[in-house]
C-alpha cells in the first residue's frame, strides 16, 4: 500500500462525509419502510432508489480514498427516524438530510481547498453538483404535498411519483453503468 499524500483535515472530512452517505442511505430505508406500510408505494420506491443512490455516494468516496492509500473507517450508523405522522413530514425530512449533505459536502470540498489538494476539488465537483438537484428536487417534492391537501390528491402525488420512477427505469439503457 503506497503512502496517503492527502492532508489529515482532507481525509478526516472525506470519511466523515463516506459515513455521511452511509447513515443518508440507512435513513431513506426508513423512510421508505413508512411510505411502504401506508400504502404510499411510489414514495417508498423513490426512497429505495435514494438509499441505493447514497451508498453509491460512500462508494465512490471510499474508491477515491483507497485510490490515495488512505483506509477509511467504516463508522456505526446511527438509527434513523422512524417515527413520523404525515407524508409532510417524510417529505421535510428527506429535504433536511439533502441540506445536511450539502454541507456536508461543501465542508470536504472547503478542506479541500485549503489544503490545496486539487484532486479532492475536482473529485467533489461531481457531488456539488449532485446536491443542487438534490435539494430542488427535495424542496419540490416538499411544495407539492403540501400542495396535496386531501387523500386523492395525495394518492395521485403518489402515484405520479410511481410512474416517474417507471419511466426513467424504461429511459436509463440495460448495459449503462450509473
Amino acid at each position: 500500500m503506497h503512502k496517503s499524500k492527502i492532508a489529515q483535515k482532507v481525509i478526516q472530512e472525506l470519511v466523515r462525509q463516506f459515513n455521511q452517505e452511509l447513515a443518508a442511505a440507512h435513513s431513506y430505508l426508513a423512510l421508505s419502510v413508512w411510505c411502504d406500510v401506508r400504502n404510499f408505494k411510489g414514495f417508498g420506491k423513490y426512497f429505495v432508489k435514494q438509499a441505493g443512490e447514497e451508498r453509491g455516494h460512500a462508494e465512490r468516496i471510499l474508491k477515491h480514498l483507497t485510490d490515495r492509500g488512505v483506509t477509511a473507517e467504516v463508522a456505526a450508523v446511527p438509527a434513523p427516524k422512524q417515527e413520523f405522522r404525515t407524508l409532510l413530514e417524510i417529505a421535510q425530512q428527506a429535504q433536511a438530510q439533502e441540506h445536511a449533505n450539502t454541507l456536508g459536502i461543501n465542508a470536504v470540498y472547503e478542506a479541500a481547498l485549503e489544503a490545496k489538494d486539487l484532486p479532492a476539488q475536482v473529485f467533489m465537483h461531481w457531488f456539488i453538483n449532485e446536491q443542487v438537484e438534490e435539494e430542488d428536487w427535495s424542496t419540490e417534492m416538499v411544495e407539492r404535498v403540501q400542495s396535496a391537501t386531501c387523500a386523492g390528491s395525495t394518492s395521485d402525488l403518489d402515484r405520479h411519483i410511481e410512474r416517474y420512477l417507471e419511466e426513467e427505469v424504461r429511459e436509463v439503457p440495460s448495459d449503462s453503468k450509473a
